[in-house]
C-alpha cells in the first residue's frame, strides 16, 4: 500500500463555504478515480496550538496508483478550482505502508 497525506492551513479570508465546497468536491474523487482504497480528510480537531487547518489522507496500492490520482484531471480541477484559492500553505508526503 501507498499513502499520501497533505496538511493545509488556510488563507487569512478562507470562507466556510469555500472550506465547504472544497469538502463536497473531494467526497466525490472515490467514485471518480478506482485506484483510491481510502480517502479520509477533514478540518483540524483544534487540540494542539499551531497545528494544520486541514488534513487529508488517501491510500493507493501503489505508487502508480497514487500517480493516477495526482494527474487525474477530477482531482487536478478539485486542486485548482477549491483548495488553491484557499491555500496559505500547503505540505505533503507519500510513503509506503
Amino acid at each position: 500500500m501507498f499513502r499520501h497525506v497533505v496538511l493545509v492551513t488556510w488563507t487569512p479570508d478562507a470562507t466556510e463555504a469555500q472550506k465547504r465546497a472544497l469538502a463536497d468536491e473531494l467526497g466525490k474523487l472515490p467514485g471518480m478515480i478506482g485506484v483510491i482504497r481510502g480517502y479520509r480528510f477533514g478540518p483540524d480537531a483544534g487540540i494542539n496550538p499551531a497545528s494544520c487547518d486541514f488534513a487529508l489522507v488517501a491510500d493507493f496500492d501503489d505508487a502508480d496508483g497514487y500517480l493516477v490520482y495526482r494527474d487525474h484531471p477530477a482531482h487536478r480541477k478539485v486542486v485548482e478550482d477549491c483548495l488553491r484559492p484557499i491555500t496559505a500553505s500547503r505540505a505533503s508526503a507519500q510513503y509506503q505502508i
